[in-house]
């Protein structure tokens, strides 16, 4: 598997390089701690996890407007490692695509970054009812996960080879698609070296965007459809698909960011088999309800980076029909605009460090 994901890398990168000199190579390991979110990680845990981090980068230079907003980042694809050292947890193999941010003026040589990645993961050692019935972080091989990047790093020291080091966040679980799903998230300190591709890099220039960074536009309103399936706390209840309307107003603030307000109407009939469920259990104290649906109020922010924007929001529930992980909700998504109107989307769903779903939708923005 190893083999595999640096052969990986290889081809990506190779066919991106025939596209664009300017790139650059990251090799990492980490060294860290698993968050103890849940009685159960202290099971799990039997040591510090370590793997590495392969990734390609490709530099932006201005040649679209938006790029210089953002101080000109980086995008990339980095596939990773992760040996949880538990013998119930297993291994993770990911895959992500990423962006790098920098704090910096990009001529400065030395250089703080902010690294964000979304991609899938691959876990060896799933739960099983027989053979691996403590593992209650992973319910099913293939997950998702993100990491989150802060490091110092410093090109071309020695020819074209430079050095990085800094902070890594991981999560990965199966955002519910299937129970148990309790995930790993992981802090580590990372060290590694950079390799430049582009021998010519110092005679690139930035170019300037000839927009202003102010801008107007009226409130905008949104309605939106996401669906996806889910199975509810009880293991081997069963999955089910649910269904989520949004209705919602944006008023821009600026070229990047928006601010939301609506409501979230959620459909999830794995609701209605948990209430059920926890009926058989003694001392069981469930109100009674034939409503199993959910409405939610939220506030969010939204941040447009070229035709993709990332949406964080926090909601509370003002219809809510018995106690299931919590009132209050937060949900972070990706949005990818097809046309001035019409997009579409990828959003987890989470009650504090608990997963509930992961939703695909589309939506206009009118």
């Amino acid at each position: 598997m190893k083999k595999l994901l640096f052969n990986l890398l290889i081809i990506i990168s190779l066919n991106c390089f025939g596209q664009s000199n300017s790139s650059y190579l990251q090799a990492d390991t980490f060294y860290g701690n698993v968050l103890r979110q849940n009685p159960d990680a202290h099971v799990l845990i039997q040591g510090h996890p370590t793997g590495f981090f392969l990734s390609y980068n490709k530099r932006s230079f201005g040649e679209e407007a938006w790029q210089d907003h953002y101080n000109y980042p980086d995008f990339g694809y980095s596939i990773g490692y992760q040996d949880y050292k538990s013998d119930i947890v297993g291994k993770l193999y990911s895959i992500y695509g990423h962006y790098n941010f920098y704090f910096f003026n990009r001529e400065n040589k030395n250089q703080l970054i902010f690294r964000a990645g979304i991609g899938l993961a691959y876990n060896t050692n799933p739960y099983d009812k027989e053979t691996n019935n403590k593992n209650t972080a992973f319910g099913t091989s293939l997950n998702s996960s993100t990491y989150f990047k802060l490091y110092y790093q410093r090109e071309n020291i020695i020819e074209n080879i430079g050095v990085n080091a800094g902070l890594t966040f991981i999560h990965a679980s199966n955002s519910n698609i299937k129970s148990p799903n309790s995930g790993m998230n992981v802090w580590a300190a990372t060290v590694g070296l950079n390799y430049n591709l582009d021998n010519e890099i110092e005679l690139k220039t930035y170019i300037q965007s000839s927009e202003s960074s102010y801008f107007k536009q009226p409130i905008k309103y949104n309605v939106a459809f996401r669906t996806g399936i889910n199975e509810s706390e009880i293991i081997g209840s069963g999955v089910k698909p649910f269904f989520v309307f949004s209705a919602y107003a944006d008023k821009r603030l600026n070229r990047k960011s928006a601010i939301q307000f609506g409501a979230d109407l959620y459909i999830s009939p794995i609701l209605k088999d948990y209430y059920e469920l926890n009926l058989t259990i003694p001392h069981t104290h469930l109100k009674e309800t034939n409503d199993f649906s959910r409405i939610g109020l939220f506030v969010g922010h939204e941040l447009f980076i070229n035709k993709l924007s990332i949406e964080t929001q926090i909601g509370y529930y003002v219809k809510y029909p018995f106690e299931y992980q919590g009132l209050v909700y937060e949900t972070l998504g990706l949005k990818r605009y097809i046309n001035e109107k019409w997009f579409a989307s990828l959003r987890l769903k989470a009650h504090a460090a608990d997963a509930e779903t992961v939703e695909f939708g589309i939506g206009i923005r009118l």
